[in-house]
């Protein structure tokens, strides 16, 4: 019992800096994810109808600034500082029309209360699988509620979870291609994953070594002057995301599979949920 205890205490530890470390590098943030436009546009397309829309998980802008460009005031929640120190560095770079057009609170999505109520709140790029626990989840779906105006919609993309990755074998590393990483140079990549079945939630170590490295570890990784980036994401299934929503007063209007519009599947790899709150809900 006593080991079980320092175990999870162990996994706690692993689980708050891994819903952090992530996102202390918007260099390589940007390299990783820079190229990624299919979200881009499909929240681009949905919020230039809108005169301002809440974005949670604003990040470093890779989604708010096309958004603002197209004319929609944006207002960002994160809770990262160095991706918001980027986003204001990125800012200064944009017209000041665009500038005026974003406004940002860096704070924990599941309490930041910004008084004031939008059309459109959007949840994007797996922001929502640093929910870990349900009490999470209805912390922030509450704020949500205070954000909407009564016809407003939530639009929240997650990733599907994908079970070949959460029964990986977490002490042999899965190799990828070695890249050019923004800050280190060349180096090789892998990542171990840990799935803790109880709580639903995926351990990733991320793992950088300078190429070049020639000794090799037990299991074959890579060994010497090595870094690595810890992510921690709740995996939330299609039947668990509906309930959750639907309990805590939303209705869910469409799910899609893609960002072309294409209905969820099991071979899917994002769920895009659609919901509103239900009409005459309140919390018992």
């Amino acid at each position: 019992m006593q080991r079980e205890r320092e175990r999870n205490r162990g996994r706690d530890r692993e689980l708050e800096i891994g819903s952090r470390a992530h996102y202390e590098d918007p260099a390589y943030y940007d390299h990783a994810y820079g190229g990624q436009v299919d979200d881009v546009a499909y929240y681009t397309e949905l919020a230039v109808a809108y005169p301002c829309v809440l974005e949670y998980g604003i990040g470093n802008g890779r989604i708010a600034l096309p958004i603002a460009r197209m004319g929609t005031k944006v207002f960002g929640i994160d809770l990262s500082k160095a991706m918001l120190g980027d986003l204001r560095a990125r800012l200064e770079h944009e017209s000041r029309e665009v500038r005026d057009r974003v406004t940002v609170r860096r704070g924990d999505m599941r309490g930041v209360r910004l008084g004031r109520r939008f059309p459109l709140v959007l949840c994007t790029f797996n922001t929502a699988l640093h929910l870990y626990a349900r009490r999470d989840v209805e912390r922030w779906l509450a704020c949500v509620r205070q954000h909407l105006v009564p016809s407003g919609e939530l639009v929240v993309d997650i990733g599907m979870p994908v079970l070949e990755d959460l029964t990986r074998d977490p002490t042999k590393p899965h190799r990828c291609p070695q890249f050019v990483h923004p800050t280190a140079g060349r180096v090789k990549y892998y990542e171990y994953f840990d799935y803790d079945r109880v709580r639903q939630i995926a351990f990733v170590s991320m793992c950088f070594e300078p190429a070049g490295q020639k000794k090799q570890g037990a299991e074959g990784a890579p060994k010497g002057s090595l870094f690595m980036t810890p992510l921690s994401h709740r995996q939330f299934f299609p039947q668990e995301w509906e309930a959750l929503l639907y309990y805590n007063g939303f209705e869910v209007e469409k799910v899609l599979g893609d960002f072309q519009g294409g209905p969820l599947t099991a071979t899917s790899d994002v769920m895009i949920w659609h919901a509103r709150v239900r009409r005459g809900w309140s919390k018992r």
